[in-house]
């Protein structure tokens, strides 16, 4: 009884992929990891992607994360368009301290030219004392990027880093009900136009005459 109920919970869960894009070194396992353990790590030694699997529950509902931290080697590492193929969302993470790492997510999204949900998060926002990057420029380009912006901290921040996540997640699972609903929508009207006038019909010639 206990294993059929959790395997229907398990067939039951939303599953979201989000790859989190971004330059060396401007922390994206780390807000990786704070998402998805309430933990800080501040040092990572990954030499390739790194894929992340969680469940969390989310506005009531059971979502299952996967999570692909990337792992750019340099500046000139941009992301292929299988992250965006593979994706449902992208995040999009620079660093307040690092202008070429903002310059990085620019580039990274014109190559990507994704039609999924995006968010734009610029991280380290404790280091305002070192900060190369503005945060109006930030608002600028989520503009350009028509997507949600966000400056967080990941050493300090844990709600805050965790809606950049969940925000994402929701648009995702909009997106994705709309085109369910558009999709029912389309076969019912094809299925249900002829039966609409039919009934319409029936009902006229029901009706008393003079």
């Amino acid at each position: 009884m206990t294993s059929r109920g959790i395997r229907r919970k398990k067939s039951s869960l939303s599953e979201v992929k989000v790859a989190v894009i971004g330059a060396p070194s401007v922390g994206k396992s780390a807000l990786t990891v704070r998402f998805l353990t309430k933990r800080y790590i501040g040092e990572y030694d990954h030499q390739q992607d790194f894929k992340y699997r969680h469940e969390v529950l989310l506005d009531g509902e059971p979502i299952l994360f996967e999570i692909l931290d990337t792992c750019p080697k340099n500046l000139d590492d941009l992301p292929t368009s299988d992250v965006a193929q593979w994706a449902d969302g992208l995040c999009f993470v620079y660093s307040i301290m690092d202008r070429e790492s903002f310059n990085f997510v620019r580039r990274a999204r014109q190559i990507l030219q994704p039609e999924i949900p995006l968010t734009l998060v610029g991280n380290k926002a404790d280091m305002v004392h070192l900060r190369q990057v503005s945060l109006e420029e930030g608002e600028i380009l989520a503009k350009d990027f028509e997507c949600a912006f966000a400056e967080v901290a990941a050493a300090e921040q844990v709600a805050q880093v965790g809606e950049v996540f969940n925000d994402l997640c929701r648009e995702v699972l909009i997106l994705r009900r709309r085109a369910k609903h558009s999709l029912l929508d389309r076969m019912l009207g094809s299925k249900g136009g002829a039966h609409r006038v039919y009934s319409r019909g029936k009902s006229d010639s029901a009706l008393p005459k003079d």
